[in-house]
């Protein structure tokens, strides 16, 4: 199995590394099981994380060939709802720039491809939102972009960790741990994740939302 770890100049690191982390130390745990890799939409290059950290991806993010492709966010602030002007260095702003770079159409060949699976986290699931790619799909996002999110279209769920099939959102930076974890359990068993988790001493928070089972009456 191959995971691809987007990059785009902006990106939170965080929300990079530990995913890329952890899907690392279950390939590890696997025996080979799955290989990660840091990409990009251009190619291998140096790129400008969004607080000063440069990371080199070193390889295109291919769509044919990734199992799992992982979409970080963006460092920055929410814009103030009450201005009107345009804050470049916003995250909204960073991640819709992604928007004229060959990064939605490689994204929208993940969703269209059987098989594979698009997980993001924090910001990230705002990138294929901006590009209409999930519209009335389940996702979440970190608690300031939820309306945001739901004003493209995309139906927010308030979970740390939202799971709808072929898309799998994480919420806040940190999630991005439980995310990877996740991702081991159902791609390679629990206990290539438990083995992970211990490794990590972290143990994962909330539920994992799926639209299964009974829905709540209130």
């Amino acid at each position: 199995m191959r995971a691809q770890v987007v990059l785009f100049d902006g990106f939170d690191p965080m929300d990079a590394v530990a995913p890329y982390e952890v899907l690392y130390a279950g390939g590890t745990a696997s025996g080979g099981a799955l290989e990660v890799e840091l990409v990009s939409a251009e190619g291998a290059r140096e790129v400008p994380s969004g607080n000063g950290m440069t990371v080199w991806a070193t390889a295109a993010l291919d769509p044919g060939a990734a199992d799992v492709v992982v979409l970080p966010g963006a460092v920055g602030a929410m814009p103030d709802p009450a201005s009107e002007e345009v804050d470049e260095n916003s995250i909204p702003a960073i991640l819709g720039r992604t928007l004229t770079t060959a990064l939605p159409g490689l994204i929208g060949e993940v969703l269209e491809r059987p098989g594979a699976l698009l997980a993001t986290v924090c910001g990230g699931s705002l990138v294929p939102a901006m590009a209409g790619l999930i519209e009335g799909r389940r996702a979440t996002t970190h608690h300031m972009g939820a309306d945001f999110l739901e004003a493209t279209g995309t139906v927010h769920v308030d979970a740390r960790v939202v799971d709808d099939g072929d898309l799998v959102t994480a919420a806040g930076v940190t999630s991005g741990l439980d995310l990877g974890l996740y991702l081991l359990e159902r791609e390679l068993g629990p206990r290539i994740a438990l083995s992970v988790e211990r490794l990590f001493a972290h143990e994962r928070r909330g539920v994992v939302w799926r639209a299964e089972g009974l829905e709540p009456v209130s």
